[in-house]
C-alpha cells in the first residue's frame, strides 16, 4: 500500500493510512461514536506515543503483547485518541492478536489476493470489532481508493460499494467529499430519530 488518503485531514496521518494496512484498519476500528477525523487521525497518535517516530508504522505484534492497562493508558492520555479509550483499547488489541495468530502479524493478507468481493467481506467480518455495516465501509474503502477490487466487490460493499455515493469514508478525497459525506450521516441520523419517534407516538 503506498496511495494517499484524506481520511484524517491531517497529513502525517493521513500518510500513516496509505502506507499502512494495520493504520487503515485501527482508523476504520475507531471510527464509531467520534468524528471521523478524529478517528483516522487515531492510529498516527498511537504510532507516536508507542515511539515509532517520523515514518514509523504500529507493530501488530508489539501492541497484541502489552499489557492491557499500559495500553489503555496509552490511549487515555490526552488528547484521547478516542470517547472510550479503555474500550477501543481493548478492541484494538483483540485485532492485533487476531492479526498475530492468524496471519503472522500481516494485516494485508487479510485481502491480498482473495478472489471474490463475498470471500473479502467474510474475512473483514471475522476481524474482531468488525460488524457487517463496518465490513461493507472497509470493503469499499480497499475497492475505491486502495486499488483492492476483487470480482463483486461493488455487490459484496453493498450501498458503500456505489460510484460517488458519498455515504461513508470510503468516499472521502477531501474536504469536499468529507462535507458530502459528513451531511449524509446527519440525514441518516434525523431520518431514524424522526422513524423512532413515529414509532413512539403510534403506539
Amino acid at each position: 500500500m503506498d496511495v494517499t488518503l484524506h481520511l484524517a485531514q491531517d497529513p502525517e496521518a493521513d500518510a500513516l493510512l496509505g502506507r499502512s494496512p494495520l493504520a487503515a484498519l485501527v482508523g476504520m476500528l475507531l471510527d464509531q461514536q467520534v468524528p471521523m477525523e478524529w478517528a483516522f487521525k487515531g492510529p498516527r497518535t498511537i504510532a507516536d506515543r508507542l515511539g515509532a517516530g517520523a515514518g514509523g508504522d504500529l507493530d501488530p505484534h508489539e501492541i497484541a503483547a502489552m499489557d492491557p492497562e499500559a495500553f489503555a493508558a496509552l490511549l487515555a492520555e490526552k488528547p484521547a485518541v478516542h470517547r472510550y479509550p479503555g474500550s477501543m483499547a481493548k478492541r484494538i488489541q483483540q485485532l492485533c492478536q487476531y492479526l498475530v495468530e492468524h496471519h503472522d502479524g500481516d494485516a494485508e493478507a487479510v485481502w491480498r489476493g482473495v478472489p471474490t468481493g463475498a470471500e473479502l467481506l467474510k474475512r473483514l467480518e471475522d476481524l474482531p470489532g468488525f460488524g457487517k455495516q463496518k465490513a461493507q465501509i472497509f470493503l469499499a474503502l480497499l475497492g475505491k481508493q486502495l486499488g483492492v477490487t476483487p470480482q463483486g466487490w461493488r455487490e459484496a460493499a453493498g450501498a458503500y460499494g456505489e460510484a460517488r455515493s458519498f455515504r461513508s469514508v470510503a468516499d472521502i478525497t477531501g474536504p469536499e467529499s468529507l462535507d458530502k459525506v459528513r451531511a449524509h450521516k446527519q440525514e441518516m441520523k434525523a431520518a431514524a430519530k424522526s422513524a423512532k419517534s413515529a414509532k413512539i407516538s403510534g403506539k
